[in-house]
């Protein structure tokens, strides 16, 4: 068995901050103070290399690793991935040993799809609120994930904006923000050849590949050498 990848939180501490990068010891540490952290996972900095090294391939057995860390942040949160009840609904953020603000790539609320966002809508009583957080989703999947030109989603939002003579994002209805999703879809699959995968496990490798990705991505890299940063 190679070294361990995946670490749960409350497994990690401060000191680990190579092997686990600035967000995860330092999540590790709150945890273990007792405070009010979230249950999570954090992979390793050097599994990141690993992919990176091997031509942006993901290490084989990683996913099963990751998928039974979930299990104990499902125990932990009172929560399933990909429920049609309790939906758990997770982050995928990025990390380094050494702080890099904004450089790398965040995709949030994997785990929405269209049952699950009907669930939270049953278990918040805000509509509008979990059709905008969806939304929001397939814009972040679909520009971060999948690379698709960002402002090609906006441009459906300015339209419904014009249609009803919004000034701001805050005067859509539920109604507005659910109508956003059908046309993400289909942008999605018009830009991709792909559809947007209702399956939560292949959000989250998807996820955490591009996330790994965004290590090269130029604002990254430039911001690396500009503070002589070690690529690695």
């Amino acid at each position: 068995m190679a070294e361990k990848r995946v670490w749960l939180f409350k497994d990690g501490n401060a000191s680990m901050r190579n092997l686990l990068g600035g967000k995860g010891a330092n999540l590790a540490e709150m945890t273990n103070l007792g405070l009010p952290v979230p249950p999570g996972l954090t992979i390793t900095t050097e599994t990141c290399m690993d992919y990176i090294n091997h031509g942006n391939k993901m290490p084989q057995g990683l996913m099963d690793e990751v998928k039974a860390a979930l299990k104990d942040v499902e125990t932990q949160a009172g929560k399933k991935f990909g429920d049609a009840e309790n939906p758990l609904l997770v982050s995928v953020r990025s990390g380094a040993r050494l702080s890099m603000p904004g450089m790398m790539e965040t995709i949030l609320n994997l785990g929405l799809n269209d049952q699950t966002v009907e669930a939270m809508i049953k278990l918040t009583n805000n509509p509008r609120f979990c059709y905008d957080s969806y939304r929001r989703f397939l814009t972040m999947f679909g520009s971060v994930a999948w690379e698709i030109d960002r402002q090609k989603f906006e441009d459906y939002l300015d339209k419904i904006k014009d249609e009803k003579g919004y000034k701001s994002d805050t005067e859509l209805s539920a109604e507005d923000w659910k109508s956003l999703i059908e046309p993400y879809n289909a942008l999605i699959k018009k830009e991709t050849g792909k559809e947007f995968p209702q399956n939560p496990y292949i959000q989250l490798e998807e996820a955490i590949e591009a996330v790994f990705r965004s290590w090269n991505i130029p604002r990254a890299v430039a911001y690396r050498e500009h503070y002589k940063i070690d690529h690695n």
